[in-house]
């Protein structure tokens, strides 16, 4: 019986494709607080930042033991929300902190290089957030830094963590789709990717995202995370990128598009068919897998297998009509699940009780204190980045850019 078997029950529908509806059914990764104490410094207060902390304090034997921002408000802000945090406005300041035994860098993209080093010469375990670097020179600094290191090294690609990421790869990889036909992915979010600034002075540092120098973009900082998903399940990574964009609703003097698309070309006929769009919130951000066999799709929170009609049986059915299997949550396979979707009733169940940044930081913790190897290391991150950072430039200019080898390794 396959690992993922164990925790299934099924109900069952009669001819036609059914629907796997993967929900938490997978052991809680924070059953229990960590076994010894560890003291953590988050360096960036933005967002991400602040989400961070806000995860952190969820996780038992934890400590906030420092936060740093440049910005005095923001810094102000973390230090009311981390209750006893010393708080830093130079990132070098926190890194000698000897009592920080572990830091998280989610400050802009442009800002992790330097960070990055500092922290591995400084000795501490480093969680770096997504995507590692905005430069694939900058990222492979990072990764070539952190080869035989004796402390952690994480980047925070979520979806390795995400325990339905994980469920649905090993059907995945046992062949449940079979034969890949097709890759689809969106990021669709009803913004203007605007943050607000103290003054007109910090406006541009506010908004760097907004700022063609530094920004990779949608494909980059948004797309780089699902990019990633793809080359992980799949197992390859592309070998060329086209794209285009334009700026589409935010008129407001901006040079970063609001709406891209672009194709991933894997090689063998396989291609991922990729869009982002800051001025539509519709079916918001998913990742779908098209095999011969069967369709993966995947939401962050939730997922699903849709099995086509000619798939064998493959062991699991065995267990259909079953209610509950050693009294825990599993999958269900939905009764007409291609009527249900056409008619947008297809019912989602249950969802992951936490945020997904909320998994990675875990798997973060414990690989840690167990000195096991992370779901991604910096090597995967600097190749993962690549790819974001050569689709953002396949956008920019509207053509075909090349994903060699050569810009895959350190």
């Amino acid at each position: 019986m396959r690992p993922h078997d164990r925790r299934t029950f099924l109900t069952t529908t009669a001819g036609g494709m059914a629907a796997l509806a993967l929900g938490p059914m997978v052991e809680p990764l924070l059953a229990s607080p960590l076994r010894a104490p560890r003291s953590i410094g988050v360096i960036g207060m933005g967002r991400q930042g602040r989400a961070i902390v806000a995860e952190l304090q969820k996780i038992g034997n934890v400590t906030i033991a420092a936060v740093c921002d440049t910005e005095e408000g923001r810094l102000s802000t973390a230090v009311r929300r981390a209750a006893g945090a010393q708080p830093y406005a130079d990132h070098r300041a926190l890194l000698d902190k000897a009592t920080v035994d572990a830091v998280i860098i989610a400050t802009p993209t442009h800002q992790h290089k330097d960070i990055a080093l500092a922290a591995i010469q400084a000795g501490k375990h480093v969680y770096c957030e997504s995507p590692l670097a905005h430069t694939i020179e900058d990222a492979k600094a990072i990764a070539k830094a952190a080869q035989g290191l004796k402390t952690t090294f994480m980047v925070g690609m979520q979806g390795r963590s995400n325990p339905i990421y994980k469920l649905a790869w090993t059907f995945v990889r046992s062949g449940s789709i079979r034969d890949f036909v097709r890759m689809r992915g969106q990021y669709h979010r009803k913004t203007t990717w605007r943050n607000p600034a103290p003054d007109a002075a910090r406006e541009k540092a506010a908004n760097w995202q907004l700022d063609p120098a530094v920004s990779i973009g949608l494909a980059g900082e948004f797309g780089t995370q699902q990019f990633d998903v793809f080359n992980w399940y799949f197992n390859r990574y592309p070998k060329s990128v086209r794209g285009a964009g334009a700026i589409r609703i935010h008129q407001d003097g901006r040079e970063v598009f609001d709406t891209i698309r672009c194709t991933l070309d894997y090689g063998d006929g396989v291609f991922l068919d990729y869009d982002a769009t800051l001025g539509n919130s519709y079916e918001g951000t998913h990742e779908l897998m098209y095999g011969s066999m069967g369709t993966v799709k995947l939401t962050w929170t939730h997922g699903w297998l849709f099995k086509e009609a000619d798939a064998p049986t493959q062991g699991w059915e065995v267990y259909a009509n079953r209610q509950t299997f050693h009294n825990e949550e599993g999958i269900t396979l939905i009764a007409d699940a291609t009527q249900l979707a056409s008619q947008g009733r297809l019912k989602e169940g249950v969802g992951l009780p936490h945020d997904s940044l909320h998994y990675a930081l875990a798997d973060f913790l414990k690989c840690i204190e167990e000195g096991r190897t992370p779901p991604t290391t910096a090597d995967e991150g600097m190749r993962a980045a690549a790819v974001g950072i050569l689709a953002n430039q396949a956008i920019v200019t509207g053509g075909e850019v090349a994903i060699d080898e050569a810009r895959l390794t350190t």
